[in-house]
C-alpha cells in the first residue's frame, strides 16, 4: 500500500488549524448530542420502570422503532449521506448559491415522504407481521399493530427533520440538529409521567396487551414528540438565510445526478435495514413466553443506546463536522488531503471509544442496575451479558461509519452498497445461527456477537478498500498511535479493573447508591490513568480532544 508523503511543516499548521476548526464544530454538535443522550436516558429509564424489560415493554418498543427502521430504508440514506455533498456542491456552484436546488429537494422529499406515510398506515398489519415472528400472543399482536398505526406517521417527521438539519449543516450550522432531539425527549417524558401517574409500575396484562387508551396516550405521545422535533428546526433556517419555496421544476435541474447518486445508497440502507429488520424479529422470539429471565428486542436496543453515547457525542459529531471539508477535498480532486483529514478524524475518534470499550464489561452491572426501576429492577442482570459485550462492536463499527464518508466523498457509492452487503450477511447468519443454538436469556447477547462479527468485516473491508482507492490513509501513523493507544487502555483498564474487584468484594449485589458508586470510582480511576498517560505518550488525539472541552468550559475562558 503507497503512503502519501508526510506533509510540510506549512501544510502540517494548516491541517492542525482545521483540524481545530472541525473539533470546535464537532463540540458545539457534542454539547446538544450530551444534553439530548442526557434526556433520552430518563425517557429511557422511565419506559423501563412503566413496562418492564420484558415482552410488554417489547410490543411498544418494536412497534415505535418500526418508524424509524421504514425511514431509513426507504430515504434516510439519500438524506444522510448523498445530499450534503450535493447541497455543498450546490452551494458552491449554483449563481444562487444553491437556493432552488434546496427548495427542489425539500419539496420532492415531502411529496414522496407524505405518500409513503398514508401507504404505511394502512399496511400496518403487515408491517408488524414482517418485524415479528409470530410467536407473541393475539393480544401483544393486536397491541403492536394498533401502535404502529399511530407510530407509523412518525416516518414523515422524521424524513423531514434530517432533509432540513442537513440543510442547515450544509450552512455551517450544525447546532440546532443536535439540540432538536430534547424537544422529542421532553415530550415523551412527560407522556410516560402521565402513563406511571395513571397505570402505575405494575400494571399491564401478562400477555404483552395494552388498553386503547394506553395505546393512545404512548403511541400519539411518541408522534407528537417527533414533529416536535421537526418544528424546532424551522426558525433556524431563517436565520441561516434559507428561504424554502414550494418548487415543482425538477427536470434538468441537477436532481437526477443525486437521485442516481442515490440509487446506491438507497441499496445500502436496504441491504443494512433487511439484516436489522432479521434482528428485530429475532429478537421478537427473546420474550414471547413472558418469562422473566427472557432478553429480547428491549435488552439489546437498551444496551445499543448505551454503547453508542461515545458514537453519538463524538464520532457522529466529528463525522457531521467533517463531511463537507471531505466533499470539498473529493470535489477538488485532493486525494492525499482527504486521506489526511479522514485519518486524523478517524484517530480522533478511537481516542475515546477504545478506552470506552474496554471499561464496558467493569461497569456493565452497576449500569444496569442504575437503569432498571419500577417493572425492570427485579430483572436488571438481563442487561449485565448484552453491556459487557457490546465493546468490540462499538470499536469496529466507528471505524467502518467513519471510513464509509471518505466514500461518499469520492462518490463511491455503489462500492459501500457492496460492502454493507457482506456486512448485513455477517450479521444475519452469525446471529440466526447464535439465537437459535441459545436459550431465551441469551438471545439478546447472542444479537450483540452478531453486530461485533458484522463490524469485524465491514471495518476491514471498507479500510482496506478505501486505502487502495485514495492511494493511502496514513496507515503508519494509525498503528504507531494504535500501539501508544493499546498500552494507555492497557493500563488504565487494569487499574480500573483492580479497583472494580476490591468494590465487588465489599459490595456483592450493589443498592443504587452502592452501584453508582462503585461505577462512579471505577470510571474516574479510569479515566484519571488514561488521561495521564495520553499526555506522557503524547496521544496528539486525546489531548486536542480535552483542549477544546476546556476551552468552551466558563472558568477555562475567564482565566
Amino acid at each position: 500500500m503507497t503512503e502519501p508523503a508526510p506533509p510540510a511543516p506549512a501544510d502540517r499548521t494548516a491541517e492542525d488549524q482545521e483540524q481545530r476548526s472541525i473539533l470546535g464544530s464537532s463540540a458545539v454538535m457534542a454539547a446538544g448530542t450530551v444534553v439530548s443522550r442526557l434526556s433520552g436516558f430518563v425517557r429511557s429509564g422511565l419506559l423501563l420502570a412503566a413496562l418492564g424489560n420484558g415482552l410488554h415493554a417489547d410490543v411498544f418498543n418494536i412497534a415505535n422503532t418500526i418508524p424509524n427502521m421504514l425511514y431509513i430504508l426507504l430515504a434516510g440514506g439519500v438524506f444522510n449521506a448523498v445530499l450534503v455533498p450535493q447541497l455543498v456542491r450546490a452551494m458552491r456552484s449554483d449563481e444562487d448559491g444553491g437556493a432552488a436546488y434546496t427548495s427542489r429537494i425539500v419539496t420532492l422529499a415531502a411529496l414522496f415522504l407524505g405518500g409513503v406515510t398514508v401507504v404505511l398506515v394502512l399496511a400496518a398489519p403487515w408491517v408488524v407481521a414482517l418485524a415479528t415472528d409470530g410467536s407473541w400472543s393475539p393480544e401483544a399482536q393486536r397491541s403492536a399493530v394498533d401502535f404502529a398505526r399511530l407510530c407509523l406517521p412518525q416516518v414523515f417527521f422524521y424524513g423531514m427533520f434530517v432533509l432540513v438539519g442537513q440543510v442547515l449543516n450544509a450552512h455551517g450550522r450544525f447546532g440546532p440538529m443536535m439540540w432538536a432531539p430534547i424537544a422529542n425527549n421532553v415530550v415523551s417524558v412527560a407522556v410516560l409521567v402521565i402513563y406511571l401517574v395513571v397505570y402505575g409500575t405494575t400494571g399491564g396484562s401478562t400477555d404483552g396487551g395494552f388498553t386503547t387508551n394506553q395505546e393512545l396516550l404512548l403511541g400519539l405521545g411518541s408522534t407528537l414528540g417527533i414533529a416536535v422535533q421537526l418544528l424546532v428546526l424551522v426558525p433556524y433556517l431563517r436565520a441561516a438565510g434559507v428561504r424554502l419555496d414550494p418548487r415543482f421544476d425538477f427536470r434538468g435541474t441537477g436532481l437526477g445526478h443525486t437521485l442516481r447518486l442515490g440509487t446506491w445508497t438507497v441499496l445500502f440502507v436496504l441491504a443494512n435495514q433487511v439484516a436489522y429488520f432479521v434482528v428485530v424479529r429475532l429478537a421478537s422470539s427473546g420474550t414471547a413466553d413472558g418469562g422473566a429471565d427472557g432478553t429480547g428486542y428491549s435488552v439489546y436496543s437498551t444496551a445499543f443506546l448505551i454503547i453508542m453515547v461515545p458514537h453519538s457525542v463524538i464520532t457522529v459529531s466529528l463525522a457531521t463536522a467533517v463531511l463537507p471539508t471531505l466533499s470539498a477535498h473529493g470535489a477538488d480532486g485532493d486525494l492525499r488531503g482527504l486521506a489526511a483529514r479522514l485519518g486524523a478524524t478517524l484517530r480522533t475518534a478511537l481516542a475515546v471509544t477504545v478506552p470506552f470499550a474496554a471499561l464496558l464489561p467493569l461497569v456493565a452491572t452497576d449500569l444496569a442496575r442504575l437503569i432498571s426501576y419500577g417493572r425492570s429492577a427485579d430483572t436488571y442482570e438481563n442487561f449485565v451479558p448484552s453491556l459487557a459485550l457490546f465493546g468490540p462492536g462499538l470499536v469496529f463499527f466507528t471505524v467502518h461509519y467513519l471510513v464509509l464518508r471518505g466514500f461518499y466523498a469520492v462518490e463511491r457509492t455503489r462500492t459501500v452498497f457492496y460492502i454493507q452487503c457482506a456486512v448485513a450477511v455477517t450479521n444475519i447468519v452469525v446471529a440466526a445461527l447464535l439465537v437459535n443454538a441459545t436459550g431465551d436469556a441469551d438471545t439478546a447477547p447472542a444479537l450483540v456477537v452478531g453486530y461485533s462479527a458484522a463490524y469485524l468485516v465491514g471495518s476491514v473491508i471498507s479500510y482496506t478498500v478505501l486505502a487502495r482507492v485514495l492511494g493511502g490513509l496514513e496507515s503508519r501513523v494509525l498503528v504507531r498511535f494504535l500501539v501508544r493507544l493499546g498500552v494507555t487502555v492497557a493500563v488504565s483498564t487494569a487499574v480500573a479493573g483492580g479497583a472494580y474487584a476490591v468494590g465487588q468484594a465489599l459490595l456483592g449485589a450493589p443498592t443504587y447508591l452502592e452501584a453508582l458508586l462503585r461505577a462512579g470510582v471505577v470510571t474516574a480511576l479510569d479515566v484519571a490513568v488514561f488521561l495521564l498517560l495520553a499526555r506522557a505518550l503524547r496521544l496528539r488525539e486525546v489531548t486536542s480532544v480535552l483542549a477544546t472541552i476546556t476551552r468552551r468550559l466558563p472558568a477555562a475562558r475567564r482565566g
